[in-house]
C-alpha cells in the first residue's frame, strides 16, 4: 500500500479518490500494479478511476490520466 502524506488509509480505504489520484500522479511502478489489480477486481475502483480521469482529461500534457482512462475503458470493453 502506497504511503500518502496527507491520508490515513486502511486496507479497506486504500483506493478512495484522493488515494487513486496520488497513485496516478506520484506512484511508483509497484503502486500502479496494485491499482491495476484493484481495477480488475472491483467495479467501484474502475468507476472512480474513470471519474477522476475525466476531470483531468482536458490537461493534454498529463498522459498518466489518459493512460488510466483508456486502460479502464478497454478493460470494460473486453469483459
Amino acid at each position: 500500500m502506497m504511503w500518502h502524506r496527507h491520508l490515513s488509509l486502511t486496507p479497506e480505504t486504500e483506493f478512495i479518490l484522493p488515494a487513486i489520484d496520488d497513485i496516478i500522479c506520484y506512484g511508483m511502478w509497484i503502486d500502479w500494479a496494485e491499482l491495476r489489480e484493484a481495477v480488475i477486481r472491483e467495479q467501484s475502483v474502475r468507476d472512480d478511476v474513470i471519474h477522476l480521469c475525466k476531470h483531468y482529461m482536458q490537461q493534454k500534457n498529463d498522459q498518466r490520466y489518459h493512460f488510466w482512462f483508456n486502460y479502464v475503458q478497454n478493460l470494460e470493453k473486453s469483459s
